[in-house]
């Protein structure tokens, strides 16, 4: 099964995959740790010319674990219908199942504080910033997700709420 985390910097979707992927024995890809690489590779020119490479990176990287019949942990910000797309995609041409979550916090001030006092857990990665997150493009869902809101909440409590939807048939 590939398992798609979608949402914006600092709502907790990393926290969330990183300990669904842990509890489940599943692999773990982060949009943020390939970018990371690319960066410190110097590939800044070639990221330039296709800013959605991690993005392909991910994809051919969950096809290959999917094949092999691993459950693939997808975190991104995954915030436009093109990338929801493309990992579906992925899924599908595996022949797998897919599930889509979309990680919110809808206290915003919560959020912005998250945001803003976040300390990088990526070597040389730097966090956006709160007018960056509010910037960010972001499509409307048009499709059933699975949506949790980490506000006021425990990474175990979201946790649990994660896995009772996805044992549902």
């Amino acid at each position: 099964m590939l398992i798609i985390f979608a949402g914006l910097p600092g709502v907790g979707k990393t926290s969330i995959a990183r300990a669904l992927a842990q509890g489940l024995d599943a692999v773990f890809l982060r949009i943020d740790t390939i970018e990371q690489v690319l960066a410190d590779a110097h590939a800044d020119d070639v990221v330039r010319a296709d800013p959605g490479l991690g993005y392909l990176i991910a994809y051919a990287l969950a096809a290959d674990n999917l094949r092999l019949g691993r459950t693939v942990v997808a975190d991104s910000v995954n915030a436009i219908g093109i990338t929801r797309a493309a990992w579906r995609a992925v899924a599908e041409s595996a022949g797998t199942a897919s599930v889509e979550v979309e990680v919110i916090c809808s206290d915003l001030a919560e959020h912005r504080r998250r945001v803003e006092t976040r300390i990088a857990d990526i070597p040389g990665h730097i966090p956006p910033t709160w007018a960056e997150v509010e910037a960010r493009e972001h499509h409307a869902w048009t499709r059933d997700r699975i949506v949790i809101d980490t506000a006021g909440r425990s990474l175990e409590a979201c946790l649990a709420q994660l896995n009772a939807a996805l044992a549902r048939p």
